[in-house]
């Protein structure tokens, strides 16, 4: 006597009530999402293509609004201080993001290696500047390299050198100081995340084989921190063109910074100093393709299979090929052949109809 299994039924109310709850949880982060995030997006979007004119010398006789189609986009990228801004920060970006890279993936190693003291002091340590806000953290550091005010400077004139912090060619990198600074340690916990996910026994079957704590971390711990790596360096793309608040501040105490230093800069300065809404949105916009561009640039370039994998696919593509061609000659001969013999085996097929009747 077989015994059976009970069965139990869901309800349909049950059943959506289940389906429902993720969108109810999900709601708050969904409308701010589209209210802080996708609104104001599409709101640039449809200012880079409207332009407003004025009526009277500040448009005290009325402002009418039109369809402009690309002229804001013409009129950003035909401005020479705007495409130098991006060029000032792509610049900037090849220099200072592999250099903020290193230096966060030599801290990260150092603090995850066997033999680092107090590991959770220096992490502390390291992601402080971070929690500083950036504009606090700019005028700090302009402390430092004005003349009079910085001991760093007066360090370097007692010892006969003349620095020039806030030089023409020396306050980018002035910037990119104040940045590394600032990002370092953030970069480096995302980094100590990933180390942190290795196993063990990883770690155990290096020593067994005699690598050293430089092995260990060339050939076992970078490879497999790649993806951390990419994630950082995307985020410092990104962050490159995005720069605003440094050069802002610093402009006060550098003449060499002028209102159209960095891109971000530039659009604000058309936005608000200018009231040119449709350019400076067509210059966001314009950041913001430039951002994609690179990242996804980046990411092509980083996802790329090995070498030996490419050569493996081209020859398995070309023998592919090959093959096809070859099939497609061979089913050519055939229906030629085909098509010679169709007279006589037609002839044969009625004589053995006419012998069937028969």
């Amino acid at each position: 006597m077989t015994q059976q299994t009970p069965t139990f039924r869901t309800s349909t109310k049950a059943t959506r009530a289940q389906k429902r709850a993720p969108w109810i949880l999900l709601a708050p982060f969904l409308a701010l999402f589209v209210l802080t995030f996708i609104i104001p997006i599409i709101s640039a979007l449809f200012q880079s293509f409207t332009t407003v004119d004025r009526a009277g010398l500040f448009g005290e006789d009325g402002v009418t609004g039109r369809f402009a189609g690309f002229d804001n986009y013409v009129t950003a990228l035909s401005d020479n201080g705007f495409v130098a801004s991006i060029g000032r920060m792509l610049l900037f970006g090849i220099v200072q993001v592999p250099v903020m890279i290193i230096a966060c993936t030599i801290l990260a190693l150092l603090l995850e290696s066997a033999s680092a003291r107090w590991p959770g002091f220096f992490r502390a340590i390291y992601f402080m500047p971070y929690g500083v806000p950036g504009v606090i953290a700019t005028i700090l550091w302009s402390f430092l390299y004005v003349p009079g005010l910085s001991p760093i400077v007066s360090l370097l004139q007692s010892m006969g050198l003349q620095p020039d912090f806030l030089g023409a060619n020396s306050v980018l990198w002035s910037i990119a100081n104040i940045v590394t600074w600032t990002y370092t340690g953030y970069n480096m916990l995302i980094i100590v995340a990933q180390l942190k996910s290795i196993p063990g026994e990883i770690y155990e079957a290096a020593k067994m084989d005699g690598a050293g704590p430089f092995q260990v971390a060339w050939r076992i711990q970078i490879p497999l921190i790649a993806p951390a790596l990419v994630l950082t360096t995307v985020f410092s793309i990104i962050g490159t063109l995005q720069l605003f608040a440094e050069p802002q501040i610093l402009s006060t105490v550098a003449p060499a910074i002028d209102t159209e230093y960095t891109p971000n800069y530039a659009a604000y300065t058309n936005a608000f100093a200018f009231n040119e809404y449709g350019v400076a949105s067509a210059q966001a916009v314009i950041i913001a393709l430039a951002a994609f561009i690179l990242s996804f640039a980046f990411l092509a370039l980083t996802n790329r299979p090995p070498k030996n994998e490419r050569d493996q696919r081209k020859r398995a593509k070309k023998d592919g090929l090959e093959a096809r061609r070859t099939l497609q000659t061979r089913a050519s001969a055939v229906r030629a052949v085909t098509t010679q013999a169709d007279p006589g085996l037609a002839s044969g097929r009625v004589a053995t109809t006419e012998g069937t009747d028969r």
